[in-house]
């Protein structure tokens, strides 16, 4: 995302056209979805169909993306104009880690010591990628940007967490992405900020919105069904390593050892976490037998509420 983001940004687009341009797209992608599962009745397992959703939970929905998923991605996507990909991103994966300790504010998870070292782990590995990227690739406004990014997107986790359970995944993302692509057209007409992108820029948007926005949703849900929670988590949480491996083969991002010293940090306490959950969720099951799928929470999202 944040590479096919400098690039479209090469093109002379803007933060808050590029996004409303994106969830426009996207949206209508999750929502030919949504109308392809309801006329085929493919619909997972004991979830709410797209068509018995309660009205509150879409109302909720389409303003958890107006207000939150909107503000987090305009927020990481300011940054980018401000800092190197890979710092963006990076920073912007201190989100598991303040998901953690919302959960534990809001009593959904207990705070045990092996949490408390994964935090230490990701608040040192932080402070190293930010101190080893030197004066040049440093600018405040940019770090401040993509932390408020993390901020807003660990919210944005932990207030999803009571409509997830009760609404259709896929209608939720349709939700979610209707909601954000509406509040960024209304704040680009309003400002005089919306333009129309080129035609160079449309390849970039299109690829944010498939491959950055609908592909990752649909296979994560996928793979979820197939090798539970922690697993799918964990192999997740490849996406950093990969965005600042393309940052610097592509963009030339400058990345030195502290930075990635602290890269492994910050990779680290959120693998240590989700591993610690799985270990304790199959030893629960008994008798070595794997708990089931659903189960299977990870350890750095909230705890799923049992009413």
């Amino acid at each position: 995302m944040a590479i096919f983001a400098k690039q479209a940004y090469r093109e002379g687009i803007g933060v808050t056209s590029l996004l409303a341009a994106r969830f426009a797209v996207a949206a209508v992608v999750f929502w030919a979805i949504v109308a392809v599962r309801s006329t085929a009745g493919a619909r997972a397992p004991g979830a709410r169909g797209p068509a018995r959703a309660p009205r509150a939970m879409i109302l909720a929905a389409l303003a958890l993306g107006a207000i939150g998923y909107s503000g987090q991605s305009a927020a990481f996507f300011s940054a980018l104009r401000h800092i190197d990909a890979s710092l963006a991103s990076l920073l912007l994966y201190a989100f598991p880690s303040l998901v953690c300790c919302g959960a534990v504010a809001l009593g959904r998870e207990r705070f045990t010591p092996w949490k408390a070292m994964a935090l230490a782990l990701a608040t040192a590995g932080t402070a190293l990628v930010l101190l080893g990227g030197g004066s040049a690739g440093l600018h405040a406004t940019g770090i401040l940007l993509a932390l408020g990014a993390a901020v807003m997107y660990a919210a944005y986790i932990l207030m999803a967490e009571g409509i997830v359970s009760r609404i259709d995944p896929w209608l939720l993302s349709a939700l979610v992405v209707t909601g954000a692509a509406a509040t960024l057209v209304v704040t680009g007409t309003v400002t005089g900020t919306l333009e129309a992108p080129s035609a160079a820029a449309w390849g970039w948007i299109v690829a944010l919105a498939l491959l950055c926005t609908v592909l990752p949703v649909g296979t994560f849900l996928l793979g979820l069904q197939r090798v539970g929670g922690p697993t799918a988590s964990i192999v997740s949480t490849v996406e950093p390593v990969v965005t600042v491996t393309l940052a610097i083969a592509i963009l030339g991002d400058p990345f030195g050892p502290a930075q990635a010293v602290g890269a492994v940090l910050v990779l680290g306490a959120v693998l240590a976490l989700q591993s610690r959950r799985a270990e304790e969720v199959v030893s629960v099951a008994g008798d070595g037998a794997p708990a089931h799928a659903a189960d299977l929470a990870p350890a750095c999202a909230p705890a799923r509420n049992p009413a």
